[in-house]
């Protein structure tokens, strides 16, 4: 028994190779809060995940130790925002704009 792949099925496969590596890059972005003690700080902002992450609970085990790093808890991941209006985002972030 012999097996013989046409070209269009050929094509689809190695396209579907040639893409694999830019499906594990996909992304979300998580708004979050976070805060300090002594003395009280609190912040707004939003981090760059990957895609694995892009539910409350994951997007939490992922950002708590990014932030205390620097000394931040995190207080909630609030939602996330499409790429789209990343943009519209970012002044209320200010300096904690894909910061973490």
């Amino acid at each position: 028994m012999t097996y013989s792949i046409s070209p269009p099925r050929i094509l689809a496969i190695g396209l579907a190779f040639a893409l694999m590596p830019f499906a594990s890059q996909a992304a979300c972005f998580a708004e979050y809060k976070a805060k300090r003690d002594n003395p009280l700080k609190l912040h707004y902002g939003i981090a760059e995940l990957d895609d694995a992450s892009c539910t409350s609970a994951a997007a939490a085990k992922a950002l708590t130790p990014r932030l205390k790093a620097d000394g931040w808890v995190l207080l909630s991941v609030l939602g996330f925002v499409q790429g789209s209006e990343l943009e519209g985002k970012k002044e209320s972030a200010g300096a904690y704009f894909l910061r973490y």
